[in-house]
Parts: structure tokens; C-alpha cells; sequence
């Protein structure tokens, strides 16, 4: 059976509010556990602030060098809320007002709802609304442009939007072990060197920790066949010898 190349994703958050620290993030550090539990590999995180050029240019070379992009923040009725315009702009295309996002929100605020609002139903055109599981209460699509998958800056409203999607990212699992050293990294970085050159399609990282009050070095070795992490594992594990505290 032909292996299929594991999907890899890039995060995009967008605001001034993060770079400024006037807020700090939880999206992106909620969705690389996520995305990693299902398999999808994360491989680069960035942070644009509210300007429009700016988050078109980097969609536009996230989207070309990643199977998928999510990104967070910069969706609302006010004048910083510019993401939306930034994909259309990244693509090429006009943004139109979509009849089922502007039904929904006449029919969820009444009303309440202000002309500003509407805004939030003016998406790139041939855009696509994607619901996921319809099992968890949430009715409200995820904006979707090619590969970029459109999530608000709220992180309640964030989490509950993915949860709906989540699924439709699983892929094959990332099986993963951990080997901690009482020695740190200098003496045991030969042997790591030997593993890492043995197992390629294990990848191995070493995180040295200075207050922890049995170890030195955390050593995980991550891959999607469990039986080379395994083996992998027990090569560091002997090679290591009385340096190991523990395994997990």
C-alpha cells in the first residue's frame, strides 16, 4: 500500500492586540495540540497585525507551501476586522455578500442586529461554508477559502468552531515516547546522534530542564510507525544506559 504524505498545516494569527501584548494568545497553542493529536503536522505559527497587505501576502505563501491554514482573529463588524478582505485580495477575488451567512445572522440577532453587522457575511467569492459534525450544538459554518480555514479571534468561540471541524483533519496518528536523562545534554548528545542518524523517520528532540528534580534532558522521539519509535526508543534507551531515569 502506498504511504500517504502526512498533512501538514500552518496557524495565522491576526491582530495588533496580540503583537502589542494587550492579549495574549490561547488559539494557537489549543490547536497545535489538536491538530497534532490528529495527526496533522504544524510547521510554522506567525502573527500579523490588522493590515491588510500584510495578511494577504502571508496567506498567500502559507496557503502555497501548506496542505492547510488556519487563521485566527480579524473577523467583525469593525474597522480592524480586515481578514476577510486580506484573503480575498490573497487570491484574487471579490468579496460578496453570502446569502446564508446574512440569513443566518438576520435570524440569530433580529432584532438586535446593527448594519455593521452584515459585514461578517461578506466573504471572497466562491468561498465555501463548512459545518463538520452537526452533533455539537454549533449551526454556525466556518468560513473556507481554498485551503485556509477562516476561525474567529474569540477563544471560546475559536475552540467551539474547531470542535465542530476537527474531524475532518484526522489523519494517521503521531505515536510518540519519551526517555528522560540524569545527564545533561553534552554527555548523552553523541548517542543522540547515533539515533537520530539510525531511525530518520523518527524524529528526536532533546529539552534540557534545570529545575525539574530527577532529570536533566527530556527526550521524545515522535513518528507514525509505532514499531520504529518503539525500537528507536529502546536503541537510546541502551545506548544512554545508566542515564536514563525513566521511560514513557
Amino acid at each position: 500500500m502506498m504511504d500517504v504524505k502526512p498533512p501538514t498545516a500552518a496557524i495565522l494569527l491576526i491582530g495588533n492586540e496580540i503583537l502589542s501584548g494587550k492579549v495574549d494568545d490561547e488559539n494557537a497553542r489549543y490547536l497545535v495540540r489538536e491538530l497534532r493529536a490528529l495527526g496533522v503536522t504544524v510547521g510554522r505559527i506567525e502573527v500579523v497585525p490588522d493590515d491588510q497587505a500584510d495578511i494577504a501576502t502571508t496567506v498567500r505563501a502559507l496557503s502555497a507551501r501548506f496542505d492547510l491554514v488556519f487563521t485566527s482573529g480579524g473577523i467583525g463588524p469593525t474597522h480592524d476586522d480586515v481578514t476577510l478582505p486580506a484573503i480575498a485580495a490573497a487570491f484574487d477575488r471579490r468579496i460578496v455578500r453570502q446569502p446564508e451567512l446574512e440569513q443566518l445572522m438576520r435570524a440569530a440577532f433580529g432584532d438586535r442586529l446593527h448594519p455593521r453587522d452584515l459585514r461578517m457575511a461578506d466573504v471572497p467569492d466562491g468561498a465555501r461554508l463548512e459545518r463538520g459534525s452537526a452533533n455539537i450544538g454549533n449551526t454556525w459554518p466556518v468560513v473556507v477559502v481554498g485551503n485556509v480555514w477562516v476561525l474567529p479571534g474569540v477563544p471560546s468561540i475559536f475552540r467551539r468552531k474547531f470542535e465542530a471541524i476537527r474531524e475532518l483533519f484526522r489523519a494517521r496518528p503521531i505515536f510518540a515516547r519519551v526517555v528522560y536523562s540524569r545527564e545533561g545534554e553534552s554527555p548523552i548528545a553523541d548517542a543522540l546522534d547515533v539515533v537520530v542518524a539510525a531511525w530518520p523517520t523518527v524524529e528526536v528532540g532533546s529539552y534540557p530542564h534545570v529545575d525539574a528534580p530527577d532529570y536533566k534532558v527530556k527526550i521524545t522521539l515522535d513518528g507514525r510507525d509505532r514499531g520504529l519509535v518503539d525500537a528507536a526508543t529502546a536503541d537510546l534507551v541502551e545506548r544512554l544506559g545508566p542515564a536514563v531515569v525513566r521511560t514513557e
